[in-house]
């Protein structure tokens, strides 16, 4: 293959549909040094910083949200959805790349669409157990399709998707626990828990780990990522850290934590899982989340309560009882490690070149 490669990458709206995309925009680089990558993303999401901090072009193109549910949206969003297309039609005529990868969520569709319009090999991959409504919008145009898990490949109508596991980025990889401790204000005699509903943030995690907290900041320290623009109180304890959102900080916080309680976004359980750690995972309700958390529960990579069903001092409980075991710590963490193999970036970085290979020698 030629060493000077193209690739344009797309996804945003939040930070977990974005972080994939990231990771094997790494793996790209590793084994093409000269690769250009640009990555197109929305005007305004979460998903901004988080390319920023790998270092890579990023340009913003308008989009409408795919929604499943009725609303007065759905009439007006799919105008915005072309206007999209337009704006990633021009950015790629300009870029002229030679494949184009997505990982699902809503911001994927135009520049992707785009992409194939232009006869450019498209690559797509489903994280979450249940297909986004993005991909299967984008399954019969793409020349590749991976997913995270072995339940997900029966869900397309293509029975040709190659399960891989799911891209982590590598600076998750390479998270200082001390480096933590001193950027957070962490003492070395508390065991840590991170708290986090992603980047766009989860109203009501945030409330029940703030009802936590106040169980639980004499016997631990709590790190807590709000989401952007959701602090939801002003209280404060000397043992407890709140944070809308971490770009790079977000390695050593998950390095430093002892218990993490998390939301069930496919990006936050593989970061969980790269790094073996102990999770509690409260779904969101009535989402795709529920069948990801139930896949981490049946094979033993995660404590998995429903939020209806839990109160704040239920989740202090939850907290309490894994922090006495470690033991039971090691075992979720091991089993989480072994659900979501840890190359999956490659693999699907291995595609990407055998696509360009194909297009090139045609």
């Amino acid at each position: 293959m030629q060493s000077h490669l193209r690739v344009l990458l797309a996804g945003g709206g939040s930070g977990g549909s974005a972080a994939p995309v990231v990771a094997v925009a790494e793996a790209i680089a590793r084994r093409w040094p000269d690769a250009e990558c640009l990555y197109i993303g929305t005007t305004s999401g979460p998903e901004r910083a988080l390319v920023k901090a790998a270092g890579l072009h990023y340009e913003s193109v308008r989009t409408g949200r795919l929604r499943r549910y009725p609303t007065w949206r759905n009439l007006t969003d799919p105008g915005l959805v072309l206007v999209g297309m337009g704006q990633a039609g021009v950015i790629a005529s300009r870029f002229r790349p030679d494949v184009a990868f997505g990982a699902g969520g809503f911001a994927t569709v135009p520049p992707l669409l785009a992409a194939r319009l232009l006869g450019v090999p498209v690559a797509i991959h489903q994280q979450d157990v249940l297909p986004s409504l993005a991909n299967r919008m984008l399954a019969p145009f793409a020349a590749q399709l991976t997913v995270a898990v072995p339940d997900t490949r029966l869900r397309f109508r293509r029975r040709t998707a190659g399960v891989v596991g799911n891209p982590v980025r590598a600076s998750i990889l390479q998270g200082d626990a001390a480096r933590a401790r001193e950027q957070f204000g962490l003492s070395p005699d508390l065991p840590v828990v991170l708290v986090t509903g992603g980047g766009t943030g989860a109203l009501r995690l945030n409330q029940l780990a703030v009802e936590a907290a106040h169980d639980l900041v004499y016997e631990c320290q709590l790190v807590h990522l709000t989401g952007v623009g959701r602090s939801p109180v002003s209280w404060s304890h000397v043992n407890y850290r709140q944070f809308e959102f971490l770009a790079e900080p977000m390695a050593d916080a998950l390095a430093v934590a002892d218990v993490v309680v998390t939301r069930a976004g496919m990006s936050a359980l593989s970061e969980v899982a790269a790094l073996k750690k102990a999770a509690i995972v409260v779904p969101m309700a009535n989402s795709h989340q529920e069948a990801n958390a139930a896949v981490f529960a049946r094979h033993g990579a995660g404590i998995v309560r429903r939020e209806e069903d839990l109160s704040g001092h239920g989740l202090a409980e939850e907290v309490r009882s894994l922090l006495a075991d470690p033991s039971r710590r090691a075992a979720l963490g091991a089993a989480a490690a072994l659900l979501l193999p840890p190359d999956a970036a490659d693999a699907i970085c291995s595609g990407i070149g055998a696509l360009v290979s194909a297009a090139r020698n045609r």
